[in-house]
């Protein structure tokens, strides 16, 4: 998937995150997500604050109280930036920099289209609602956590089997063979499903 179709799915994708949260009662947004140890408020503030990244001095100081650790560092942050807005902040900043294509220093357009998807059904599914995810972009997505390693070490996780989808041109692995949608293999492979 070329740079412009992916910044145009991430945009649908943010919307459609603002879209799902804006009907969500107070206590859902309080609810786990798929994330371990995110509330879907957490999450939601995660996706909100990828196009307005904090500076690199808000970083330094967070990863020092990290201790080092990339999963603390992501899950502090957005848990901080959670606790600073309502609810309506939140969906409104979604929508109003849906667009925006500014990056956080240490990624890329590929994995800012990963975390979107993955973060979307991180909200959805748990909440019982239902957030298409384009097979397109899934695959890309599918392709990029197979190849990247860390942080979701897809290959080792999915040692064993082969990864076929039943609805786009995507395998991946060598094994005992799963046959499922895209978007039910790129969940598996992010440790979502098990």
């Amino acid at each position: 998937m070329d740079r412009e179709t992916s910044w145009q799915v991430i945009a649908e994708q943010r919307l459609a995150l603002a879209d799902l949260l804006a009907g969500l009662s107070p206590a859902e947004w309080e609810k786990p997500s798929l994330c371990a140890r995110w509330r879907v408020r957490d999450v939601a503030a995660h996706i909100a604050m990828t196009p307005r990244p904090p500076g690199p001095a808000v970083l330094a100081r967070a990863a020092l109280k990290a201790r080092g650790s990339f999963d603390r560092l992501n899950h502090d942050l957005a848990v901080a930036y959670a606790t600073e807005r309502t609810t309506d902040d939140l969906v409104n900043e979604l929508r109003t920099h849906a667009t925006e294509r500014k990056l956080p220093l240490v990624t890329n357009y590929r994995n800012v289209l990963l975390d979107v998807l993955i973060h979307l059904q991180d909200v959805a599914i748990p909440l019982g609602h239902r957030a298409p995810m384009p097979t397109d972009a899934a695959r890309a997505a599918a392709t990029r956590m197979w190849e990247m390693g860390w942080p979701f070490h897809a290959r080792r996780r999915m040692r064993g089997y082969r990864l076929v989808a039943t609805d786009a041109d995507w395998s991946a692995g060598a094994g005992q063979e799963v046959q499922e949608p895209i978007a039910t293999l790129l969940l598996r492979m992010s440790g979502r499903l098990t």
